[in-house]
């Protein structure tokens, strides 16, 4: 590892920040100093490593974590629904620190410029072998959302990202945006990429016509001599997120009845250790946790939190371990397994923080990486404006990201007010950065992000509001599909999360005026999951979204998130500030 003095002693900054003495490490090398974080002490007999939710992001980037994470009802100040301060008490970090850093959102800008980018496969890769070294037969599984998310992904099919995870050891994996590839590419992949080497899992997908299984429902692997059965849950509400008729073949759900099922069939074929690989959400994981029993722990995805703790849920079986990696390859989950007569003892969790200037990266991983990006690296670097303040996207409301995307749409085709999915993938960009061609697909890149106009009654407007809304608020887990609230430009309104459906949207005006139910506006809007959409002929959001910046002049001044006058579930500790 080749540092400058300067890198070195960043190195050791951010060393010292996470609780590595500087004592200990002033005289040691750089790579010395780097290992204080991540050489963890092996425990037990059965090591996971667990990756989730990386949306195609092989390069290091930065990324905020949300302000606003809302829990309500009896998720209320539990897990994940705790950001900032209240954060990094339950997880006993002090703030300033790297892990902070990692964390939170709390002071990102500075923090930021002084811990560098996060994640990198080819950092990554260095992390996960660097792990593997000290748990020989560690199983690294993949959580999914892994296929999508950059320019790069789509217009490569997710090959890039089959290359990298094949590369990088992957060892069994399940989805979500995978599926938004279409049924056949899926298993194109599967079959013929993964066969020998990745097994990807699913217990809850099967045929809408005869019920078979689309996918295997678990896998079997020993590790460290004891048997281990690793299961899938797919995202369960993909044919309602995301477009149907792209699974057109295939159902799916959370099926708690087959979950259980499969759990006892592997307990009887031997297995010693029961691994859910999830994407579900964490609040579906922590309730499926409580309604199955014989599940060890749930390594969970989907809601892109980064758990530095792992939740013990009671059921009638024992208990069961739930966590959830965060997302853009920015962690990866570390869970030990003391397993003896049987059944595991104990165990030790860890969530490691990639951070790219403290792992080198791994030259092969570097080399692939570089050869899949070559063709299209031009495209992608392409500047297309500065920003002049912090762009992101994550958070229950809004994002400042989001904004950009809904005022160019507002703009570009004159509507009255538009709407952006409430989607928690995308990176985040420092004032002064440039805005790439790359940066606006890390935004948008899907399938089907196809750019809408529509005239629609007011009253439909709060409709549209309030269905997302539940999604997002309703009290069971079972009925939120995991993703934020649509983000809205243009519009002002009211929110109370505690509210019942129908009633959490109010006061919606638009330059002033209350929204009339009667009345008709023009709403810009984009990824639209209904086939006759996709035929219609729209241009792609990217496009739209392009033509605005090069119209900025250079500069795009900084954005202001349009949010709700919150009359609800405040304070609440998964609101900062």
């Amino acid at each position: 590892m080749n540092l400058s003095k300067r890198e070195f002693l960043q190195v050791l900054g951010a060393a010292s920040a996470a609780g590595m003495g500087l004592g200990t490490y002033a005289q040691a090398s750089a790579q010395t100093a780097a290992q204080g974080l991540y050489d963890i002490p092996a425990f037990g007999n059965v090591s996971f490593l667990h990756m989730t939710d990386c949306h195609a992001q092989l390069k290091p980037l930065y990324f905020r974590e949300p302000s606003v994470n809302l829990g309500v009802g009896d998720m209320r100040g539990r897990l994940p629904h705790l950001v900032g301060e209240q954060l990094l008490k339950v997880a006993g970090v002090q703030p300033g620190t790297a892990m902070a850093h990692a964390l939170t959102c709390l002071d990102f800008e500075q923090a930021a410029q002084r811990y560098g980018r996060v994640g990198g496969f080819a950092h990554l890769a260095t992390l996960v072998k660097r792990l593997r070294a000290s748990r020989p037969g560690a199983l690294l599984v993949d959580g999914g959302d892994t296929w999508q998310g950059s320019g790069l992904a789509l217009w490569t099919k997710g090959q890039d990202m089959v290359d990298a995870c094949k590369l990088l050891g992957v060892d069994v994996m399940t989805g979500h945006f995978e599926f938004t590839l279409g049924m056949q590419r899926v298993q194109e992949i599967v079959e013929k990429d993964f066969a020998g080497r990745i097994d990807f899992v699913a217990q809850n997908i099967k045929t809408t016509d005869f019920g078979d299984p689309v996918f295997k429902h678990y896998v079997m692997r020993e590790v460290g001599g004891v048997p281990c059965a690793v299961i899938g849950q797919a995202f369960p509400y993909t044919p309602i997120a995301n477009p149907r008729w792209m699974v057109a073949d295939w159902e799916f759900g959370i099926q708690d009845e087959h979950m259980q099922k499969v759990v006892d069939e592997a307990r009887a074929k031997g297995a010693k250790v029961v691994v859910v690989l999830s994407h579900n959400g964490m609040d579906v994981d922590l309730k499926m946790a409580s309604r199955v029993r014989g599940i060890d722990a749930i390594l969970g995805g989907h809601t892109h939190d980064g758990m530095p703790v792992a939740s013990v849920v009671r059921n009638a079986g024992g208990q069961t371990l739930v966590t959830n990696a965060g997302s853009n390859g920015k962690f990866l989950g570390v869970l030990d397994l003391q397993v003896k007569d049987g059944r595991v003892q104990d165990y030790r969790y860890k969530l490691l923080p990639v951070f790219a200037n403290m792992l080198p990266p791994d030259a092969e991983m570097d080399a692939l990486i570089t050869r899949m990006r070559a063709p299209y690296e031009a495209r992608l670097s392409e500047q297309l404006a500065v920003t002049e303040g912090l762009l992101y996207r994550r958070g229950n409301f809004n994002g400042t990201g989001d904004q950009l995307i809904v005022d160019a749409l507002m703009e570009v085709q004159g509507a009255d007010l538009a709407f952006s999915p409430g989607f928690r993938w995308g990176t985040t960009l420092l004032p002064g950065q440039p805005i790439t061609r790359e940066w606006v697909m890390d935004m948008t890149a899907t399938t089907y992000s196809y750019a809408t106009l529509t005239e629609m009654k007011g009253e439909m407007i709060k409709t549209v509001m309030e269905d997302v809304a539940d999604n997002l608020f309703n009290p069971d887990p079972y009925y939120q599909q995991g993703g934020d609230m649509v983000r809205v430009g243009g519009l002002t309104y009211a929110f109370n999360p505690l509210e019942s459906m129908g009633r959490r949207v109010s006061d919606m005006r638009l330059k002033g005026e209350l929204i009339d139910p009667n009345k008709t506006y023009k709403v810009a809007g984009w990824a639209p999951v209904s086939e006759e959409a996709a035929k219609a002929g729209n241009p792609m959001v990217w496009d739209l979204v392009e033509q605005w910046l090069k119209a900025r002049g250079g500069k795009v001044p900084a954005r202001r998130a349009n949010m709700p006058r919150l009359t609800g579930a405040v304070p609440n500790p998964g609101l900062a500030g």
